[in-house]
């Protein structure tokens, strides 16, 4: 049974969470195909080393490409993090991107509850 995140866990990955959007809002959707990607969670390590983040896409046929492209990008983007949270914290956080598929979920619930 996994224990529930500390209180300075969920700081730490709300303060990842809202910078690592950024970044991605910044870099545009030109860097990702013209996907629009939104970071929807992040859960992080009880030692803070790694960051699980899920990410949704839109629309979800651009998924695979954007995923492929968030890992080729996944050490600039760390650096980029490091520059952000650098004073916060001590590591900067190894990130593992996840496709968050709830969206994807709702709209098929919604498609068979019109049916």
């Amino acid at each position: 049974m996994e224990k529930a995140p500390s209180t300075r866990q969920l700081k730490v990955a709300r303060e990842i969470q809202k910078d690592l959007a950024e970044i991605i809002r910044v870099k545009g959707m030109a860097a990702f195909g013209g996907a629009m990607v939104t970071v929807s969670e992040v859960r992080i390590s009880p030692d803070l080393s790694v960051a699980k983040v899920y990410v949704s896409i839109f629309p979800s046929d651009k998924q695979p490409e954007v995923m492929f492209s968030l890992q080729d990008q996944n050490r600039a983007l760390r650096g980029e993090l490091g520059r952000k949270v650098g004073k916060q914290l001590r590591i900067v956080p190894e990130l593992v991107f996840y496709l968050d598929t709830s969206i994807d979920y709702a709209e098929h619930i919604d498609e068979l509850l019109k049916k």
